[in-house]
């Protein structure tokens, strides 16, 4: 059996992470077979809404609250298999799967949902959860939220990859050069490794080159650049990944593309991140299309 490769996708809230994890995920089990087990670490617990076809998956945190402690609840009351289906006519069907576990957290302005993340990931080790016939692992992390629990994928080494899920948009660099910030913290003592960004698309002015060479200045790789496609949000309004609801299209390409990227890389680095004032250089070199001098920073443009 292969070995069992943990994976985390960081981003910042409202970029397009679990929705870039979950149609990536999906063409991995559907185009090349790999069985994985998609961990939940946003308290909105929408990490498995498209695999699922379901609003929201009942959340660790949620059933135990029901059943008393989590030491109550059994494998099988967490962990949901994909409902999926395929259509043989269009597509090579393979003997993929994916299992799905949503961490849950306390009610908006109640405890930290963080905690939610480790007694998740704790409850889904003890029970066995890992010991499956498992490829990937794969948790799908808040990433504008630096407390420990949410880091703890990083801190404990339970992911060894991460991949930034980005775009060229200022405060998504900003949290992708922060997430590096935590991976190079625990790089020594967790062994985790930034594996590479991945642009979801929002069409800024040169946003290829710009998250290209955020990748080069961190040191690492612009692993995949995905476009922004109508069929992202057609597939969505019916619970679905692209995969499974446009599987002939261009967009569907793109995820299998990024799929693939992910199963055969193996440039895994500590990253190097950059001081804020190189990170708003490099959005000045790359964001404008006109050059704007020092001292217009922050003024209004002159009619």
């Amino acid at each position: 059996m292969a070995e069992l490769r943990q994976i985390a996708f960081y981003g910042k809230g409202g970029i397009g992470k679990s929705t870039t994890s979950q149609n990536t995920l999906a063409a991995m089990a559907h185009y090349f077979g790999k069985k994985i087990l998609i961990v939940g670490c946003d308290p909105k617990a929408d990490s498995t809404r498209l695999i699922l076809h379901e609003k929201a998956q009942c959340t660790i945190m949620q059933l135990a609250a029901e059943a008393g402690t989590v030491e109550d609840l059994e494998l099988d009351d967490v962990c949901k298999p994909g409902a999926a289906e395929f259509d043989p006519a269009n597509t090579d069907i393979t003997d993929g799967f994916i299992m799905c576990a949503e961490s849950g957290g306390p009610e908006p302005g109640v405890g930290c949902a963080g905690r939610g993340v480790i007694t998740a990931i704790n409850f889904l080790e003890e029970e066995g959860a890992y010991d499956q016939d498992l490829d990937f692992v794969s948790y799908d992390v808040l990433g504008d939220v630096v407390c420990g629990g949410f880091a703890m994928p990083i801190r404990e080494g339970k992911a060894q990859e991460i991949y930034i899920v980005m775009s060229g948009e200022m405060m998504a660099m900003y949290a992708a050069n922060n997430i590096s910030k935590g991976i190079l913290k625990y790089a020594n003592t967790g062994g985790v490794r930034l594996a590479g960004l991945i642009c979801n698309a929002r069409m800024t002015d040169r946003e290829y080159d710009l998250a290209k060479h955020l990748a080069e200045q961190i040191g690492t790789q612009l692993i995949h650049f995905v476009p922004r496609s109508n069929h992202v949000q057609r597939a969505e309004l019916r619970r679905m990944t692209v995969v499974e609801f446009a599987d002939q299209t261009d967009q569907a390409f793109e995820y299998k593309e990024l799929a693939r990227k992910i199963i055969d890389n193996d440039l895994k680095v500590i990253p190097k991140p950059l001081e804020m004032d190189d990170l708003e250089a490099l959005l000045m070199e790359f964001g404008l299309e006109e050059e704007v001098e020092a001292d217009a920073i922050g003024k209004k443009a002159s009619a």
